[in-house]
């Protein structure tokens, strides 16, 4: 098995720790700093498209990932990984089209655990009635990338 490391990417829109195993992203830490720069091919590609869809240039990422969780995580985030850029979807929303109705807090907590934001969009994921609920980089951060998101500025990536 191989081993995992660890860089920081410089966004616009905040300073991410990216941890890799082989060629995959296994964990993007929001608001962190203080690792070394991408080195490889593959750390250089990764941070390349987070800073382009920082900048709205990206709408979606090509990189491999290996997000682990339960099953029922694995299952929210897949859904939540179809909600489109510039949208959103309710917690109960996602219980509903996971087929587990009535299980918007246990989403909610799925989403929580989410080891890869941006990537497993789980800033798309509100509150019933539009509100922003939690987000483990923050409200300020969950309202700069909604509304990246919904400035429309994305170009041809």
């Amino acid at each position: 098995m191989s081993t995992v490391d660890a860089f920081t990417v410089s966004t616009p829109v905040t300073t991410l720790a990216v941890e890799t195993r082989g060629v995959s992203v296994t964990q993007i830490r929001l608001n962190q700093s203080g690792l070394r720069p991408p080195g490889t091919p593959f750390e250089q590609h990764v941070a390349r498209e987070l800073q382009e869809y920082a900048r709205g240039q990206r709408e979606t990422f090509t990189f491999a990932t290996a997000p682990q969780g339960t099953a029922f995580d694995d299952t929210v985030w897949r859904e939540v990984a179809r909600i489109p850029y510039g949208a959103t979807a309710t917690y109960g929303e996602i219980a509903q089209r996971i087929g587990r109705p009535g299980a918007a807090r246990a989403v909610g907590h799925a989403n929580g655990r989410n080891p890869i934001p941006l990537v497993i969009p789980c800033h798309r994921v509100v509150a019933a009635g539009g509100k922003l609920g939690g987000y483990g980089g923050g409200l300020p951060l969950k309202r700069r990338l909604l509304a990246l998101e919904q400035r429309g500025l994305v170009q041809s990536a």
